[in-house]
């Protein structure tokens, strides 16, 4: 994997992400002092209980972010991509990190400096409300997540989660376009929130419904609509 350390503003993903609106000047500031790198996967961008020293900004590739929990099991909270930014809600807060991020294949991400990117926040109105905007999304999500994991049985989880790695692995394909998702059934077992044994039951159930197909460790969303339908996302 090769790239080119170009300017924020000649950036391909920066439509994507946080920073599509900002203002001239602070992307100026925040592009001279960044450092992009490329993390091979399994490689930690963030480590839990470590303190922020700068955000992470995607430029290509997927990470998954988690939280050990009892006896070290992983609970994976979400799978970002191009575009998404790492890292700012324990900078805002000024606490340690509370999660993990590590690559799912080799990524490609630029830090910011924490100095800049919180001048950035507190100088430019677009980011602030944007980063504002998200944080409260984040915490009906959340809510959301809590629910579910409450109250929905596995095979709905398993639907509902098939859903959101859709939406992250489409890559702007049609709606009714089948989309491959490349992840292993641990990882997949760990955002459900079941044992990888109950997980390969329910894929085996779905294949045979038709609703995915899988080869290897990659799986591929056929009916969707069936699939929100199940998981009760809509």
């Amino acid at each position: 994997m090769g790239f080119e350390n170009t300017h924020c503003r000649e950036c391909k993903v920066r439509h994507k992400g946080r920073f599509n609106d900002i203002g001239s000047e602070c992307l100026d500031t925040l592009s001279d002092n960044k450092t992009c790198n490329i993390y091979k996967k399994g490689q930690l961008l963030l480590h839990e209980g470590s303190r922020p020293m700068g955000v992470y900004c995607i430029k290509e590739g997927k990470v998954k972010v988690f939280k050990l929990g009892q006896q070290g099991k992983e609970q994976i909270t979400a799978i970002l991509k191009e575009g998404d930014l790492v890292g700012y809600r324990a900078m805002l807060g000024d606490s340690l990190f509370h999660v993990s991020v590590e690559a799912l294949e080799d990524v490609v991400a630029c830090h910011i400096p924490k100095s800049d990117f919180l001048a950035a926040f507190e100088n430019d109105k677009a980011l602030h409300s944007k980063i504002i905007g998200e944080l409260s999304n984040e915490v009906m999500g959340l809510t959301a997540i809590i629910t579910d994991l409450a109250q929905k049985p596995v095979r709905e989880r398993t639907a509902a989660a098939l859903v959101m790695l859709r939406d992250v692995y489409k890559d702007g394909s049609n709606e009714s376009e089948p989309v491959d998702i490349s992840l292993t059934r641990e990882s997949l077992a760990n955002i459900v929130g079941t044992a990888t044994e109950t997980l390969i039951r329910i894929l085996h159930d779905f294949k045979e419904e038709g609703l995915i197909e899988s080869k290897g460790r990659k799986l591929t969303v056929k009916k969707i609509k069936l699939l929100e339908r199940i998981g009760g996302v809509y």
